[in-house]
C-alpha cells in the first residue's frame, strides 16, 4: 500500500463519520420574538402602552437645584446664627429637588380615563427665618421628606383626588417668575371633586368641591373644612387666539366668606405676552376670629392685583416680569431671565423686591416674615426636565 492510497482511504473515512454525525445533529429552537414597548401618540409625546393593556403611560419629572440669597422678606435667602459667636446673620438658602411625575390615559365608553401624580423629594436648609432646632438657632441642611403634590383620577370631565385649588389652576398662576406669591393669590393643596366643561368653541367652565388645607396658624384662618359642607369654587373662561378672559369665585364654608379673581391674557405676538389679574375678597368673619387671611383670600385687605408678561428674545432666552400689590400696601416685583442651555436644561436668574406695607404693626398681613420694610433678594435655578 502506497502513501497515496492511505491518504485517500483516510479522507473517505472522515467523510463517512462526519455525515453520520450530521444526521444526528440537534436542532436548536428559534428564539421567541421579543415584545418591545409600543409607542402611544394619542395623548402626546412620551407615552407608551403598558404591555398587555390598553393603558398609555408617560413617566417624567425634573431635577432642580436652587441657590438663593438676600433678605428674608422676599423669602429668597435664609437666616442662621454664627456657630462661634452666636450672631444672627444671613446665609444661602439652598434646595435640591427630585420630582417624579406619571401620566396615564385610556379611551373608554364614558370618555378618556386619565390619572396624574407628582411626588417631590427635597434636601436643603429652610428659606425664611431660622428655627431653633438645636438650641443655638442654627438652620442646618437636611432631608425634608417627600410631598404628594398631585394624585388625581379623571374620567371625561370629572376629576377626583389630590390637586391644587381650581381657584388658582383654572385661572392660572401669576406669571412665569419663580417667586410669584410675593403678594399671595390663593392657597393650593386640597382634595377635590371637580367637573370641567369644554364647549369646544373657546368657552370652558369648572365647578370644584374642595377640602382645603391648614389648621389656622399665625395670620391665616383654618383652611380645612370643619363640617360636611365643602368649600366651593366655580369658574368660566373664554379663550381665543388673541388670549383669554377668565373669572373664578370661591366660597369658604368655614367662615361664610367669598373671594373672586378676574384675569385677562393677551398674546401681543409670538414673542410677547401680557397678563393682568385682580382679586377681591370679603374678610369680616376672618377678622372676628382674629385672622387676616383665609384659604382663598390670601392677600392683605379686600383687594389685590398681579400683572406682568413674558418676552422671548429667541428660542433659548426669555425675560419674565411680575408686579403685585394689595390694599395693605404690600408691593412686590419679581423679574428673571430664563436661558435654555440645551433642550431640557434651563438656567434661571431672578431678582425680587418686596415692600411691607404694615411692617412692625400688630395686624401686619405680610405672610413672608419680612425683617425689613423693604427687602431685596435673588436666586439662581438649574433645572433638568425629562
Amino acid at each position: 500500500m502506497n502513501i497515496k492510497s492511505l491518504l485517500l482511504g483516510s479522507a473517505a473515512a472522515l467523510i463517512a463519520v462526519s455525515g453520520a454525525r450530521a444526521a444526528d445533529a440537534v436542532t436548536v429552537a428559534e428564539p421567541e420574538p421579543a415584545e418591545y414597548v409600543k409607542i402611544c401618540d394619542v395623548y402626546g409625546a412620551g407615552y407608551f402602552y403598558i404591555p398587555g393593556t390598553e393603558t398609555c403611560l408617560r413617566i417624567g419629572g425634573y431635577v432642580r437645584y436652587d441657590a438663593s440669597f438676600g433678605d428674608v422678606g422676599s423669602f429668597d435667602g435664609a437666616r442662621t446664627n454664627d456657630v462661634r459667636t452666636g450672631k444672627a446673620q444671613g446665609t444661602w438658602a439652598k434646595n435640591a429637588r427630585f420630582t417624579l411625575k406619571t401620566w396615564t390615559g385610556q379611551e373608554t365608553e364614558l370618555g378618556t380615563l386619565k390619572t396624574y401624580t407628582e411626588t417631590r423629594f427635597n434636601f436643603g436648609n429652610s428659606q425664611g427665618d431660622f428655627t431653633t432646632v438645636d438650641g443655638y438657632g442654627r438652620d442646618p441642611a437636611f432631608n425634608k421628606g417627600a410631598s404628594l403634590n398631585f394624585a388625581w383620577i379623571q374620567l371625561g370631565g370629572l376629576r377626583v383626588g389630590k390637586d391644587e385649588s381650581a381657584f388658582d389652576t383654572f385661572i392660572g398662576y401669576a406669571g412665569n417668575v419663580i417667586q410669584d406669591t410675593l403678594v399671595p393669590y390663593g392657597d393650593f393643596d386640597t382634595n377635590v371633586i371637580q367637573y370641567y366643561f369644554d364647549a369646544g368653541n373657546g368657552f370652558s367652565a369648572v365647578v370644584s368641591l374642595e377640602e382645603g388645607a391648614g389648621a389656622g396658624l399665625g395670620l391665616e384662618a383654618v383652611g380645612t373644612i370643619d363640617s360636611y359642607v365643602p368649600h366651593v369654587v366655580g369658574g368660566v373662561k373664554y379663550t381665543q387666539g388673541w388670549g383669554a378672559i377668565t373669572g373664578v369665585v370661591a366660597y369658604d364654608s368655614n367662615y361664610d366668606e367669598f373671594a373672586g379673581k378676574v384675569r385677562v391674557d393677551v398674546n401681543v405676538n409670538d414673542a410677547f405676552s401680557l397678563f393682568g389679574m385682580f382679586g377681591y375678597g370679603s374678610d369680616s368673619h376672618y377678622s372676628d376670629a382674629g385672622y387676616d387671611r383665609g384659604f382663598y383670600k390670601q392677600w392683605g385687605g379686600n383687594w389685590a392685583f398681579w400683572a406682568g408678561g413674558t418676552y422671548k428674545f429667541n428660542e433659548k432666552t426669555s425675560f419674565n416680569l411680575q408686579v403685585s400689590g394689595d390694599e395693605f400696601k404690600n408691593y412686590g416685583v419679581a423679574a428673571n431671565v430664563a436661558y435654555t442651555v440645551v433642550p431640557g436644561f434651563t438656567v434661571t436668574g431672578e431678582v425680587d423686591y418686596l415692600h411691607d406695607g404694615r411692617f412692625g404693626a400688630i395686624d401686619n398681613s405680610n405672610w413672608t416674615g419680612a425683617t425689613k420694610k423693604n427687602s431685596v433678594g435673588g436666586m439662581i435655578r438649574f433645572q433638568r426636565d425629562f
